[in-house]
């Protein structure tokens, strides 16, 4: 089946690269002395080196904000808006943004920087290490359109890190009604954590049941892997393993985003 991401992207089973922004005014790890320009640069370098390496797309987070909050405050959105306005000129690849952990924030920002698509957790109650996580999927789309942000692409993560769903509710369920009541343009499947690799059994659980919807590993894809996850997902969201030594915490080496990528090109000649 061809998705909407091909043409969106142009390419099969694209790969979307992770641009995670340092620790900002307001989050505990921000470094005063360093400033916000210094976050900047960081995340100039990382953007270069991603798209050097020939990735297909890039999403930016406040990854580094830890602990996440779910209704994130007005300075962190104002300083990766404003970061993100000075990338601009040197992003050549679609983009989008995640602000972590706060849907309507994350679309907001997108309208303000033209960010094409976001991923984030849209729909569900859980039980996570940031206390009891709500959402309220119909209050956010409609703050979507009411904004006028409905051609920003929603890819809703399914199987949240850090959480558990509240509910005896089997992920294949979770997938159908997600894909029946909301109207994702994607999905996103993931591991425990950030670049905990995505179960292959449950991509496969979810790619069978909701197969009209593209269907995206979220977590853990690596060179060592990448054929096996994209057997069965339409692409992946990729952020660790494009990292120095594969650790998260580290800048982007070029080098290992190129692995990648080669080997993803070599993937997609195999289906045509």
């Amino acid at each position: 089946m061809k998705y909407w991401t091909e043409e969106f992207f142009g390419v099969k089973k694209p790969i979307i690269a992770m641009c995670h922004m340092q620790a900002l005014p307001g989050d505990p790890k921000y470094d005063p002395r360093k400033g916000l320009d210094w976050v900047y640069e960081r995340a100039r370098a990382d953007l270069l080196a991603l798209q050097e390496g020939g990735v297909d797309a890039v999403m930016f987070s406040n990854e580094f904000s830890l602990p996440y909050l779910t209704k994130v405050d007005t300075i962190t959105v104002a300083c990766m808006a404003s970061i993100i306005a000075q990338l601009k000129p040197a992003i050549r690849v679609p983009f989008g943004v995640n602000v972590l952990w706060d849907p309507k924030a994350s679309i907001d920002l997108a309208m303000a920087t033209g960010a094409q698509f976001v991923r984030e957790i849209f729909t569900g109650v859980y039980a996570s290490d940031f206390g009891l996580w709500n959402t309220n999927c119909g209050e956010v789309v409609r703050h979507q359109h009411a904004i006028g942000a409905g051609h920003v692409r929603l890819f809703f993560n399914i199987v949240p890190e850090a959480a558990a769903y509240l509910g005896n509710r089997s992920v294949t369920d979770i997938a159908r009604s997600t894909v029946f009541n909301a109207e994702p343009d994607a999905l996103c499947v993931s591991g425990l954590t950030a670049g905990a690799e995505t179960s292959t059994q449950v991509l496969k659980l979810v790619k069978d049941a909701v197969p009209d919807v593209p269907v995206f590993a979220n977590t853990g894809v690596r060179l060592e892997n990448v054929e096996q996850q994209l057997a069965i997902a339409d692409g992946a969201i990729v952020g660790t393993a494009f990292k120095v030594d594969g650790n998260i915490w580290n800048p982007v080496d070029a080098n290992r985003v190129k692995a990648l990528m080669d080997k993803v090109r070599e993937l997609r000649r195999s289906l045509k």
